[in-house]
């Protein structure tokens, strides 16, 4: 029985090595390699004046007319991972990618105090995290990411490449 253990992982290995290429065909290279390229200050994405539920719905809009991913950034000006994650996205290198691939829209949410019924909306009622990144294929209104919603709260830990590299797995 022991020995299976090892070709599971050799098997794992082979599936993550074939789909490496797939996923760097998709995602631009960053040329930063790190933080230290992001514009100083970092970039207050969040206005907390925006009509939040409006800016969803016409997002979706333009998203649907423009054949894109809806890109929903829910955080706050207060937290560095969203203001590192709204930086990286503006890069000379990575900014047309997205915008070619997503219609983002970014979402105040206070200090969780505030649009929360969006988030509930897609099935995410308090997020654990922000940013909160929702992928949303804009025909259907569904969550593409449903369950990793989180995954880029902790974006200090990875660098700009890491970061494009995984919104690129939601591209097609």
């Amino acid at each position: 029985m022991r020995p299976a253990l090892p070709l599971l992982a050799a098997a794992l290995a082979i599936t993550v090595t074939a789909a490496a290429p797939a996923l760097a065909a998709t995602a631009p290279r960053v040329a930063e390699a790190s933080f230290a390229a992001l514009p100083q200050p970092l970039p207050l994405p969040y206005d907390e004046k925006a009509e939040a539920h409006q800016d969803v719905v016409k997002g979706k809009a333009r998203a649907l007319k423009a054949h894109k991913l809806l890109l929903l950034d829910f955080g706050g000006n207060w937290c560095l991972d969203c203001r590192l994650f709204a930086g990286t996205i503006e890069l000379p290198t990575l900014k047309p990618w997205v915008k070619k691939h997503f219609e983002v829209v970014t979402v105040d949410v206070g200090r969780y105090t505030k649009n929360l019924d969006i988030t509930a909306a897609y099935g995410t009622p308090r997020p654990k995290g922000v940013p909160a990144i929702f992928i949303v294929d804009p025909k259907n209104d569904k969550v593409l990411n449903k369950g990793r919603e989180t995954a880029l709260a902790d974006a200090r830990s990875m660098n700009p490449q890491a970061l494009a590299d995984w919104l690129a797995q939601w591209v097609k």
